[in-house]
């Protein structure tokens, strides 16, 4: 992960939390949906860990949580 796009995939992270946990959902749930360990799921919706997500796997996420992969892609400033 480059270093100019930390913000942008701490803000793909919590929205990622906030879908799950929307739909009721733990992180072990989804990890087992998406064949991803916990602690990627983990790592991923940590604000303070930089974790990169490839495009296969945020559409998989998107697809679980019923949610469109764009809604994960709108960043705020």
């Amino acid at each position: 992960m480059k270093p100019v796009y930390e913000d942008e995939y701490r803000q793909v992270g919590l929205k990622i939390a906030y879908y799950r946990k929307l739909r009721g959902l733990t992180q072990e749930q989804l990890a087992e949906k998406i064949k991803r360990t916990p602690a990627f799921i983990g790592h991923v919706e940590a604000p303070n860990v930089n974790k990169a997500v490839s495009l296969d796997t945020l559409f998989d996420i998107a697809i679980v949580l019923d949610v469109p992969a764009y809604k994960f892609l709108i960043f705020e400033e």
